[in-house]
């Protein structure tokens, strides 16, 4: 009786381990997600320029940590994965 004691107890404190790491890893992925692909798709957006129109001469555009990082738009929340040499049909020249 006592092995089945021990066995009812690792099991339960393995599916208590594995139910408490479920909403870490839920919320990591969630927080690694930094696209907005329905404003994207809206937006046409592309990570190649349309000639010489591109995010980084773009007033919307904001720049990231040097000029070949990615940036964001103030077009398009919640995303920080814009290519500085992309280019969207929102395309405004800065001044």
């Amino acid at each position: 009786m006592n092995k089945v004691q021990n066995a009812r107890r690792h099991f339960l404190k393995t599916a208590g381990s594995v139910v408490a790491v479920i909403p870490l890893v839920a919320v990591s992925t969630w927080a690694a997600a930094a696209k907005n692909p329905a404003m994207r798709t809206s937006l046409k957006y592309q990570d190649k320029p349309n000639a010489d129109q591109k995010c980084s001469n773009c007033s919307q555009f904001v720049p990231g940590k040097n000029p070949k990082a990615l940036g964001g738009c103030q077009l398009i929340a919640g995303d920080d994965e814009i290519s500085p040499e992309g280019y969207c049909i929102a395309w405004m020249k800065k001044a």
